[in-house]
Order: C-alpha cells, then sequence, then structure tokens
C-alpha cells in the first residue's frame, strides 16, 4: 500500500468511529434516560479517546509525508482529501488527550445540566456547569491558534466554517447593522395594517409529527436513510446515510414545528447526497457549517416559506391540522403564506423570522468572541445579553434566563464559534436561490406544484456533491460568484416590502 491508502484506510476507520460517536449523542439527545447520563458521558469520552489516538499516531506523520511526494498521481479529490487529513492530524495533535477527555466530559455535562436548569430558569445553578467548559475551550482554541497561526477567535470560526475569519464576519455584520434596523421597522409598519388569521386549536404532536413526515418527504428526505424525532433542542444528527433530525412541539400553533423540521430537513438532503464515493474520507463530508445552515436556511427560506409552496403544503395542512382548528379560514395559501412571512421582535432566536433573525446572531457573535478572549467574566453574561439585546431589538431578558442567554445548546455543548454560520448561511441561500432562478426561469412555477426534483439536482451540482472539495469561499464563489449580503438584502425587500 502507497502512504496515501494507508491514510485513506486509517481515516475510513476513523469515520466509521465517528458515526458510532454521533449515533450515541443522538441518542443521548432524544432517548436516553436521565440517569444514563454518566455512564454515557464516560462511554463517549473513552470513544473520543479512541478516536484522537487514531488520529495521531506518530505513523500518520510518516504518511502524511510521504504522501506528499505522491501527489503527482493525484487528482483534484486526493489532494483535497490530503489537505483535509492534514488539517484534522493538526487539530488532533494540537489538543493534549487529557484536555480532549475533560471536553468532552464537561460538554455532555453541561449540556445534561442545561436541560434541567433552564426550564427552572436557573442561571446560578447552571453558571459554574458553563464556566468550566469555557475555561477547557478557551484552553483548546489557544492551543489550537498557535498550531494554526491564527487569533483565538478565528480558530474558533475556522472549527465550523473553514476559511470564515473575524474580518469577514465583521465586515457582513457592520453591513448588516447598518441595513436591518430600518428594514424592520419598515416591514412591521407594513405588516401592522395586513390581515392576519391566526389558527386557533389544540394541534396533537401525533397530527403534527405527520403532517411533518408528509412534507419531509415531499420535499425529497429519505425515510429509508433518516428518522424524525422529539427533543429539547430542533438538531440534525446521525450519519449521512442514517440521518436522525428532531424537532420540539407546541400544542397551541404548528407553524413553528412545521418550519423547523423542513429548515432540518434542509440539513438532511445535504447530508443524504453527500458523494457515494468519497464517504467516509475527510473530503466526502460536508464544507463547514455556514455552507450546511445555507442548506437548511435555502429549504425552509427560499422554498418552503415561499407563496408558491404554500400553494403546494395547502392540502396537507389542511388535511392534519383542519381536523383540529376552530377557525378554518385561517387555512389558506394567502394566509398561510403571510403567517410563515410575520415579522415579529422576538426573544427567541429558533422562532425569530428571517428579518429580524441576523440581530440575534450578531448579538451571539459579539458575545461568544468577547468571552473566548476572556474580556468580562462569564457572570456577567445575563446582564450583557440584556443590554445587547435591548440595543439591537429593544427587548430585556432582566430576569428571564431561560428566554435570553440560556436559550441556545450550543454554549453547553461547547460549540463556540457556531454562531456566525446561521446569518453567512441566509446570505448563501438567498444567492444560491437567485443564482438557480437565473438558470431556471421557472423554478417558482416547479415549486408551486411541488415538483423539487430541479431544485434537489441544481443542488446537488453545485453544493451537495462537492463535500469538502472547496472552502467555504471557494464553493460560493464557484456555484454563484463572490459572497455578497445583496441577494439577502434584496430577497428581504422583495418578500416583505415588495420592492425590486
Amino acid at each position: 500500500m502507497t502512504n496515501y491508502q494507508k491514510l485513506e484506510a486509517r481515516f475510513r476507520q476513523i469515520s466509521a468511529l465517528e458515526d458510532l460517536r454521533s449515533i450515541a449523542g443522538w441518542d443521548e439527545a432524544v432517548m436516553m434516560p436521565a440517569g444514563g447520563g454518566p455512564s454515557r458521558g464516560r462511554s463517549l469520552s473513552e470513544l473520543g479517546t479512541i478516536i484522537q489516538n487514531l488520529s495521531t499516531e506518530p505513523q500518520l506523520k510518516d504518511w502524511l509525508e510521504g504522501a506528499e511526494g505522491e501527489t503527482n498521481q493525484f487528482n483534484d479529490w486526493q489532494k483535497a482529501n490530503l489537505r483535509e487529513m492534514r488539517r484534522i492530524y493538526l487539530e488532533q495533535t494540537a489538543i493534549p488527550v487529557e484536555l480532549n477527555q475533560k471536553l468532552i466530559l464537561a460538554r455532555m455535562t453541561c449540556e445534561q445540566k442545561w436541560r434541567q436548569l433552564r426550564a427552572k430558569n436557573d442561571w446560578a445553578g447552571f453558571l459554574p456547569h458553563l464556566q468550566e467548559l469555557l475555561n477547557l475551550t478557551r484552553e483548546m482554541y489557544q492551543g489550537l491558534s498557535k498550531v494554526f497561526g491564527l487569533p483565538v477567535y478565528d480558530t474558533a470560526l475556522n472549527m465550523y466554517s473553514r476559511g470564515l475569519n473575524e474580518k469577514i464576519v465583521e465586515t457582513l455584520f457592520t453591513r448588516l447593522r447598518s441595513e436591518l434596523p430600518g428594514l424592520i421597522e419598515s416591514v412591521l409598519a407594513k405588516q401592522k395594517h395586513e390581515h392576519v388569521i391566526f389558527p386557533l386549536g389544540e394541534f396533537p404532536m401525533h397530527a403534527q409529527k405527520t403532517l411533518g413526515l408528509e412534507l419531509m418527504q415531499a420535499v425529497g428526505f429519505s425515510m429509508d436513510h433518516g428518522r424524525l424525532d422529539e427533543s429539547h433542542h430542533p438538531f440534525c444528527g446521525g450519519t449521512p446515510r442514517d440521518v436522525r433530525i428532531t424537532t420540539r412541539y407546541n400544542q397551541n400553533e404548528f407553524v413553528s414545528s412545521l418550519m423547523g423540521v423542513l429548515h432540518e430537513t434542509g440539513h438532511a438532503l445535504y447530508e443524504q447526497h453527500l458523494p457515494e464515493a468519497w464517504l467516509g474520507q475527510p473530503v466526502g463530508s460536508s464544507a463547514g457549517m455556514s455552507i450546511h445552515e445555507s442548506q437548511s436556511l435555502f429549504m425552509e427560506m427560499q422554498v418552503c416559506r415561499s407563496r408558491e409552496f404554500m400553494e403546494f403544503a395547502f392540502p396537507y395542512i389542511e388535511r392534519f391540522m383542519g381536523p383540529h382548528m376552530d377557525n378554518k379560514e385561517a387555512l389558506t395559501p394567502d394566509n398561510l403564506h403571510k403567517l410563515v412571512t410575520r415579522a415579529k421582535r422576538g426573544l427567541i432566536r429558533v422562532d425569530a423570522d428571517e428579518v429580524t433573525y441576523p440581530a440575534h446572531v450578531i448579538l451571539r457573535f459579539e458575545i461568544e468572541r468577547d468571552l473566548l478572549l476572556d474580556k468580562w467574566p462569564l457572570k456577567e453574561l445575563p446582564t450583557v445579553w440584556n443590554e445587547k439585546m435591548k440595543g439591537l431589538l429593544g427587548l430585556s431578558t432582566l430576569g428571564n434566563d431561560k428566554n435570553g442567554c440560556m436559550q441556545d445548546v450550543h454554549w453547553p455543548s461547547g460549540a463556540f464559534g457556531y454562531f456566525p454560520a446561521y446569518t453567512f448561511g441566509a446570505v448563501i441561500a438567498a444567492q444560491l436561490f437567485k443564482a438557480l432562478e437565473s438558470q431556471i426561469p421557472d423554478i417558482r412555477q416547479k415549486i408551486g406544484k411541488g415538483d423539487l426534483a430541479s431544485v434537489r439536482q441544481w443542488l446537488n451540482d453545485q453544493i451537495w456533491s462537492q463535500g469538502s472539495l472547496y472552502s467555504t469561499q471557494e464553493l460560493v464563489e464557484k456555484a454563484t460568484g463572490p459572497l455578497s449580503a445583496d441577494p439577502f438584502l434584496n430577497h428581504l425587500n422583495k418578500r416583505y416590502l415588495n420592492a425590486h
């Protein structure tokens, strides 16, 4: 075997163990009884150590160096795979085994405590668990920043969206900060005078789940390679050929759960269509969370919240929600479209509309950057959160930490550096849809008929089939041209203000 072939065999082995870790993580969030937490934490810690050991054995360094001399025989995929192998090796060797074990246990413990203590609005009880995790995460990023020669926060961003850095994020967010306040005011003023009928009734979880399953499959989700469940926080997990998505239900309304399901389905479609020939290799994985979020937001925001999709979805919604409604006059395509495009200042990010959503992300970006750089004590988080929420959306969270700084699972799970991917995903999604529409002019009519085959084929050609062949910006540029906020802002103006 050549050096490169040895690397492929090793990373195929690592990938198989990563798949098991992912399924165990899904089970921990969805199925595991609360008492299983400590045992699961120890198991995942041991598994993480095994994976790290396989990723850092001294012979890997020899194989990587040897493979460099073989690249004249490589195609582009093999070259990119070697690049990703080298990155993973450097990441894994930069994190001491003992630190990695502590991190895995701290993430598990902190997330489990978050589930218990968020419901009680118990910030004081949660603080020591988050503090321990933040300290360990900061130590990890400081070590990685030395290896990769990047500032600490750039290192965190690259963990989730390769090629992203603070300057790129700040440039985009500065543009949004300047334009969104006026846009939000205009949209709220316009919608204040629109007549909207809000569905009234009690919507059973089983009916909502059936509706979600029907529309998931209608847009292309393969039930042979995935499933839908319930969790505290909606997410997409599992493996490319066994994708697990979750949602949460509110029996007083069905729109937020349905849109959450369609959002996670966008993630799942990406995973289910990653390149078959490269599964089990680093280059066969997704291109990072900005691209991943672009796929979920493309499906949710660009496709499923469109007027055309509501025409298609209306019979499904009428069939499964209609029997539980007190005012069936709310079930028209036009009214449904108004419901899924309502703008409102709110406390909860996952329930936010696409106009106000970037403000939630900007808040988290500014806070997590400060926390990783240790600019102020973690105990001040509720106060800082409240001040920024008032500044960005005019709302207070003082004394309401469960709907303030404790609302997201990301920091309790150690995902510092993730949040900017959401807004970059929205920007990329708008840019992708603009390119799609220019190449397939009747795409909206197709969506209205539930014919998403051409949408999926286009996304497969441009994004899904490319795996990690390119960086975030390279992939976007190849599909649509240079990354720009203009298509996103134009989309918001067109959808919400009828501006052209």
